[in-house]
């Protein structure tokens, strides 16, 4: 009964409920976007979350990574975020690593998850998670905060669609963290939160899954765009390999 409220749901029904409860999820970084994931996927009754973070709590970070408390601060990011889940939902299994992934480690673990969520703020640690979900078949969805605006990106190994690098190479992208130009709190709660939605989304096939496309938000004017993505018949990690039929 605890699930209830999804279950009455047409789209997600007892048999879409029992996909999430079984389901693994790998959260990459647990900042803003990641907790916020974290949050949502575990009262949604996701069965078995791994977090990998190597960072520590600080008081910079509560006021938009609402998963902690000041009484946390100084403890690993992994750790505190267990710890306050747990009072969540005690079904949810969880799973830490303390430590930045070599891309082996990442490999071996992303296999035996269904998606990969790309929580991360910066480029090469996005280049890397793209690759792997290329090469383990694994399912990506990508979220990224800064000032006002938020953007998503899911892609689906394998497929006729692009991945998140050639996302990257129509883009001109200049490396922006938060503490250099800022964000908005509930900017990245709710990019955060909309990666939570995409991962259900994954795992159960209900809706539209709007794989291959660019959706921003921009916060000064609360508005939502999306725009679709070619593949890049140069991308390094997409196209080094035929695609299947859809």
């Amino acid at each position: 009964m605890r699930y209830n409220r999804q279950i009455v749901l047409p789209q997600i029904d007892l048999d879409g409920q029992e996909k999430i409860c079984r389901a693994k999820v790998l959260i990459i970084g647990m900042g803003g976007l990641g907790t916020a994931v974290a949050q949502s996927l575990c009262g949604s009754g996701v069965g078995n979350l791994t977090l990998v973070d190597d960072d520590v709590v600080n008081a910079t970070n509560l006021p938009r990574q609402w998963l902690y408390s000041d009484n946390q601060c100084g403890m690993p990011k992994v750790a505190a975020a267990k710890e306050k889940l747990a009072m969540i939902n005690r079904e949810c299994v969880i799973d830490t690593v303390d430590e930045r992934l070599t891309k082996p480690a990442l490999q071996a673990l992303s296999e035996s998850h269904q998606v990969i969520v790309d929580c991360t703020d910066n480029l090469a640690a996005r280049r890397l998670n793209n690759e792997v979900s290329w090469q383990t078949n694994t399912p990506l969805v990508s979220g990224a905060a800064v000032r006002f605006e938020g953007q998503l990106f899911v892609s689906i190994p394998h497929t006729k669609m692009p991945c998140y690098g050639c996302l990257e190479q129509r883009f001109t992208q200049t490396e922006l963290s938060c503490t250099e130009t800022g964000i908005l709190s509930p900017v990245v709660s709710l990019i955060g939160v909309s990666q939570a939605q995409l991962v259900l989304q994954i795992l159960t096939g209900f809706g539209v899954l709007p794989v291959g496309k660019l959706t921003v938000f921009d916060g000064l004017h609360f508005q939502w765009h999306s725009f679709t993505i070619p593949p890049n018949a140069h991308c390094q990690v997409c196209q080094t390999q035929p695609a299947e039929q859809l």
